[in-house]
């Protein structure tokens, strides 16, 4: 059964200008590729609009905030545009409560009036409501005048930082049961979303390959970031948080001198001085464009993901894994998610303990054309192409099966 010529409306967490690409926009992208999307931005709150006055992601929306007129980005596919809300008022830091509850209504409001002049005003007449990962906001689609057709979660990580528990836990469990249908992007995720709503399903995160495939290119340089730091690299790409080992990280620094690991990307503010960083042979490089993710992992002689085993790493899907295999590198990661090696055979290797992880970073050093075909064989079946797919198969079927009103 075909998703075509549909409206959605996608409220995200992930703002469209991340800097890193997100699961949530991606979906979005594609999804407009033969349907009409609209992806509801994350709402700047009052400290950011302060806060982020004269930064390239302000100007843009700047001239979207009051103007329900003028609400929207118009992006690069023709059937995607960017809806921007007004700003809403911060309310995280305040304790969970009456008073809390009734300051995420006011922000669903805001909001709610936005998208019904929207919907309105471009005279929409049915459409799919998907809220992906913006759990802050539980019951905004009650507001919606024109009721969706259907009502859908897209939950893409676990709860895990405290200022997403304080408020999220429950937030995410009134907007879990008020849902349609709920797709997650790990089993862990589904098993635990299951209990609340029993239409729940896995589809795995994806990649774009044919971005990370420009790292084949012999013509591509590699990223400037790179050009002082010792060969052989061993790479990571990605945000720099709770996530990583520092324990194994610590070990791997000492068993392996010869070797000089680097960490591109964003780093929480609480791991920003962890004394795993303080080795002589690991450079943090900070956050790059995703553009220019290739010729970061081009630099890249091993590409790892050394994360926590633990009961919230089991339900993460990394999106770094699948562009780390269509970039051809040799991928070494911790036994954090036992899904993983469903989908990825033996092309990466997948380890217990700091000593597996040292061999392997060995192996991988030795690597030949076979092994790296094997890995683009392996990227080429997780693409967002397979997994939109499956998705808008779950949403048709959903569809067709909900009781007409």
């Amino acid at each position: 059964m075909e998703l075509k010529n549909r409206h959605i409306v996608i409220f995200s967490q992930m703002q469209f200008d991340s800097r890193l690409e997100s699961t949530n926009y991606t979906m979005a992208k594609h999804l407009a590729k033969d349907n009409y999307v609209y992806y509801v931005d994350r709402p700047y709150t009052w400290k950011d609009y302060i806060q982020f006055k004269n930064t390239p992601g302000y100007k843009a929306r700047k001239p979207h905030f009051f103007s329900p007129k003028n609400s929207f980005i118009q992006t690069e596919i023709p059937n995607l545009k960017i809806i921007i809300t007004p700003p809403v008022p911060s309310i995280n830091s305040l304790p969970e409560g009456a008073v809390y509850r009734l300051a995420v209504k006011v922000n669903e409001r805001i909001v709610a009036a936005r998208l019904n002049k929207i919907i309105k005003s471009l005279k929409i007449k049915d459409y799919i409501f998907i809220n992906s990962y913006a759990f802050y906001y539980p019951t905004m689609h009650r507001l919606l005048k024109l009721k969706p057709l259907l009502k859908v979660y897209h939950c893409v990580d676990p709860l895990i930082e405290e200022y997403q528990i304080r408020h999220g836990l429950i937030s995410e469990d009134i907007l879990v049961k008020d849902m349609d249908l709920v797709i997650s992007t790990s089993k862990e995720l589904r098993n635990a979303k299951a209990k609340l709503n029993p239409n729940s399903y896995f589809v795995p995160n994806a990649a774009d390959i044919g971005h990370s495939q420009k790292a084949l290119d012999p013509a591509l340089p590699v990223a400037d970031i790179l050009f002082d730091i010792p060969k052989p690299i061993i790479g990571y790409f990605g945000n720099i948080e709770r996530r990583i080992d520092y324990n194994l990280l610590t070990q791997l620094l000492e068993q392996n001198p010869d070797k000089n690991f680097v960490f591109v990307g964003p780093v929480g503010k609480d791991y920003e001085n962890n004394p795993a960083f303080n080795a002589p042979n690991i450079f943090k490089k900070g956050a790059v464009l995703y553009e220019q993710l290739p010729a970061v992992l081009k630099g890249f002689d091993v590409a790892i993901i050394p994360f926590k085993k633990d009961d919230v790493s089991s339900s993460i899907f990394p999106l770094k894994l699948f562009e780390y295999l269509g970039s051809g590198r040799p991928v070494v990661i911790t036994d954090f998610n036992e899904d993983l090696e469903e989908f990825t055979g033996d092309s990466v290797y997948i380890c217990k303990n700091v000593d597996e992880f040292s061999a392997a970073l060995n192996l991988s050093l030795n690597d030949t054309p076979f092994l790296q075909q094997k890995r683009l064989k392996i990227a080429a079946q997780n693409t967002w192409e397979h997994r939109i797919t499956e998705i808008k198969s779950l949403l048709a079927t959903n569809l067709n099966n909900k009781p007409k009103s």
